[in-house]
């Protein structure tokens, strides 16, 4: 499909419902901590897999803001993520003023952004790359904000927005905002930011990485610290 006039939300939902996996639909709600008191309680799922989705996005590419809001706000948990897989190469492929409405849209619909995988798809390949290259002035203003939310998720974006810095060579970015999230009571941020460090370690400098444990290990949490350490051979 390349016409965007011909293409919608329900086109996309379509082709997401003929992929639909009942066994894999019975099984991500536990995958995905769904249940009852869980952090993603409630949410809905198709059963397509990643992979799959991967290939309807290459469809629809084309697939105009107003529409992919209707997948971001679905309460089908395969429906948010493809409408922001979508985003993600729109943003990539887009001009300034794309890239610009991609950012603005994908902010305003942080509360749809509301499972790690959601987070993980999407961040580094918007938030960061948005600030660094049209606000990088204010970038770490609004990386520090997200990383003080109340919102578990924006705090995770946060974290992961870096990845974008750490993948270029850079890593004052991270260890700021690792260094916000450090002592973060939920197990999703512990392990986003000790995954964090350890790419830093792998990626830009594993003496930055040594310092910071110099620093902080014996205060951060466990699974921050179980997370950072991993591939690192013995000192």
């Amino acid at each position: 499909m390349t016409d965007s006039a011909f293409v919608t939300a329900k086109d996309v939902q379509a082709a997401l419902q003929v992929a639909a996996n009942p066994e894999k639909a019975a099984f991500f709600p536990r995958f995905f901590k769904a249940g009852p008191g869980q952090y993603a309680e409630g949410d809905k799922f198709l059963g397509v897999t990643v992979p799959q989705q991967r290939l309807i996005v290459k469809q629809f590419q084309t697939l105009p803001l107003s529409e992919i809001e209707k997948l971001v706000i679905s309460e089908w948990h395969e429906d948010r993520l493809t409408g922001l897989l979508i985003l993600v190469g729109q943003y990539k492929k887009g001009d300034d003023a794309i890239k610009k409405a991609c950012y603005d849209f994908y902010l305003a619909h942080m509360a749809s952004i509301n499972n790690w995988d959601l987070v993980d798809s999407s961040a580094e390949f918007i938030v960061g790359p948005w600030l660094d290259a049209y606000n990088p002035s204010g970038k770490m203003a609004v990386l520090r904000e997200l990383a003080h939310s109340k919102s578990l998720w924006e705090r995770r974006i946060a974290m992961l927005a870096t990845f974008a810095y750490i993948k270029d060579g850079r890593a004052d970015e991270a260890l700021e905002i690792a260094e916000l999230l450090l002592h973060d009571s939920h197990d999703l941020i512990q392990k986003a930011v000790g995954w964090m460090l350890r790419e830093l370690g792998k990626r830009v400098d594993r003496a930055l990485l040594l310092a910071f444990l110099d620093e902080h290990a014996a205060t951060m949490p466990r699974t921050t610290l179980r997370y950072a350490i991993e591939h690192l051979d013995a000192r």
